[in-house]
């Protein structure tokens, strides 16, 4: 059974390349809002990782990360941000916030692969 990957991002085109790339070992779940994939998380559903955007409408990937990483049910999830922001203070911070990854868009779609699998591993 293929593990499953929730994307959160509000640019439909980045999800469709990330699906592009993993779909053949992955299952992708993708949501344009953190506020739907909580809503789909409270469901009783659980992916085996996040990946999420920063910048978002609603409520922003810093807060969705917060979110996640404060709820016990949650909170064991491997967290990956996928982001066009580049700043090393943001990296760090977020990184120390819980996210297990940080990678910068652009973004070579079979390096993300690779580094999923090594998380999820």
């Amino acid at each position: 059974m293929k593990k499953k990957v929730l994307i959160v991002d509000d640019k439909q085109t980045i999800a469709k390349i990330i699906q592009v790339y993993i779909a053949d070992t992955f299952e992708c779940i993708y949501f344009d809002d953190p506020i739907k994939a909580i809503a789909w998380l409270q469901e009783s559903n659980m992916p085996d990782l996040i990946i999420s955007d920063i910048n978002m409408p609603n409520m922003n990937g810093v807060e969705f990360l917060d979110y996640i990483k404060k709820n016990d049910l949650f909170k064991s999830i491997p967290f990956v941000i996928l982001s066009g922001e580049d700043s090393t203070s943001q990296k760090i911070e977020l990184l120390e916030k819980g996210a297990d990854d940080y990678i910068s868009k652009p973004f070579n779609p079979m390096e993300l692969k690779v580094r999923l699998k090594k998380i999820i591993e």
